[in-house]
């Protein structure tokens, strides 16, 4: 691969179309980001959960300050590497006109990293897949392909998040977000189709990266790229190189951003964020300029962005040392995972604390057992109802859902995407009370 290829400003949707000028006030790729930041998905990540329940009196992150911040650390990522890029050869622009683009780009990838996770965090993601594996959902094996089945017995973010910027959504036209084949392209971190997914020894097949419904689609991204094909069946690409740039943003936010997290909610202390986060600062003085910030809130929070410009810098570094085994699609890791010492074990260490003192705390637990209920109690009406609308019941269900997911395709995979589609965009507290609702367990207010 070559960036000569991998970089493209052609859209979505929109091939033959315009396509801005030097003297346009935003790149393409800026677009891309201002498309996302304005659109309905995208705002609706306020309302879905990261981590922690979304907050009372204590504001903890949500999926969208999360998204906000792993687009900052991401702009910073791709400004470096191309920084160091223009070091090294100053016409690199004549060369590349597009390179300098490489921060807006990975910026506008990190913004819609997250657009295709559903309510409840990652319980969201197993909540749906459980409906096929153990719940009513079962039955519909039959009516499906092995691979259509895998796609809902697997439901994956990442490849919701896909379909949510290319799906041509009744009303919205073609070309959805209609945003530029690189943007869309950095944001698969697992090019492959869901039957070659889970596959751990390759970085890019741990978890699969589009449906089958959109296996053409991403086929017609690679081609105009020339992402390297692994193989043609069961599908599998190697990773577009900025991928592991959006990858390594989201690393570092969410790793340091949920000991902040942590602290504000009082499950871990002042002492255990400092005596794991200070070696990350990479500053014998830290300690002195901590003992000068009285309140442990600004404390922890100058421990933060110390932190994450460590390994933002420590990525960097790495990711253009190993440019071209990236650019071959040999690098089998993320960069989080590889970068030097002694920062690398530092992570490692933040993230056994996290796995046993924040995401088994209580009311994290609590939240991914409730997304079980609501999400499984949600599609269990609605999916049976969306394919037989066999009674009035089943009618005034369906009419319930909003008709920009409605499909005219009959096949059973469509039909039970069509509610996917609505069930997955679902905030937190939306799924809550639409479920209790139609659970009879509240009734809806007529004001």
């Amino acid at each position: 691969m070559n960036w000569e290829t991998l970089l493209s400003a052609k859209r979505w949707g929109y091939e033959d179309k315009y396509i801005a000028s030097q003297a346009d006030a935003r790149s393409e790729f800026q677009r891309d980001y201002d498309r996302i930041i304005f659109s309905s998905p995208f705002r609706r990540l306020q309302n879905k959960t990261q981590v922690f329940p979304l907050p009372g009196s204590i504001f903890v992150h949500n999926r969208l300050t999360h998204s906000l911040e792993v687009a900052s650390v991401g702009k910073s990522l791709g400004r470096i590497y191309y920084n160091k890029l223009k070091e090294e050869e100053p016409d690199l622009d004549t060369r590349l006109p597009l390179i300098s683009e490489i921060g807006n780009i990975v910026s506008a990838a990190c913004l819609a990293h997250d657009l295709g996770n559903p309510a409840f965090g990652h319980s969201g993601e197993s909540a749906i897949s459980h409906y096929f594996t153990d719940g009513d959902g079962m039955g519909y094996q039959k009516s499906v392909t092995g691979e259509q089945w895998s796609d809902l017995v697997n439901f994956e973010g990442n490849a919701n998040a896909l379909r949510i910027l290319t799906h041509p959504y009744a009303g919205k036209g073609y070309g959805s977000f209609a945003l530029t084949y690189t943007t869309i392209a950095a944001i698969a971190k697992y090019p492959c189709a869901s039957v070659a997914g889970n596959d751990k020894t390759n970085i890019y097949t741990k978890k699969y990266g589009f449906f089958q419904s959109e296996q053409t689609g991403f086929e017609k991204i690679a081609a105009e790229l020339q992402l390297s094909k692994v193989q043609e069946s069961p599908l599998i690409y190697k990773r577009h190189p900025l991928v592991y740039l959006v990858e390594a943003a989201d690393d570092i936010c969410y790793n340091i951003i949920d000991l902040e997290d942590a602290h504000r909610l009082k499950i871990l202390s002042y002492q255990e964020v400092e005596d794991i986060m200070l070696p990350l600062c990479n500053d014998p003085k830290m300690k002195v300029r901590l003992e000068e910030i009285d309140d442990t809130d600004a404390k922890v929070a100058y421990l933060r962005a110390r932190s994450i410009n460590t390994l933002i810098q420590a990525c960097s570094k790495l990711f253009y040392q190993e440019q071209q085994t990236i650019l071959d699609g040999d690098f089998n890791h993320s960069l989080i995972d590889m970068i030097e010492e002694p920062f690398r074990s530092i992570m490692k260490d933040i993230t056994k604390l996290s796995v046993k003192r924040i995401y088994n705390y209580s009311s994290v637990v609590q939240i991914e057992v409730a997304g079980y209920k609501v999400m499984g109690g949600i599609l269990e009406e609605f999916i049976p109802a969306y394919l037989q609308n066999s009674s009035k019941y089943h009618q005034k269900l369906v009419e319930l859902i909003p008709k920009q997911f409605l499909t005219k395709q009959q096949d059973d995979y469509s039909k039970i995407q069509t509610v996917l589609d609505f069930v997955s965009g679902m905030t937190d507290l939306y799924a809550v009370e639409l479920f209790r609702k139609i659970k009879g367990i509240s009734f809806p207010s007529m004001s």
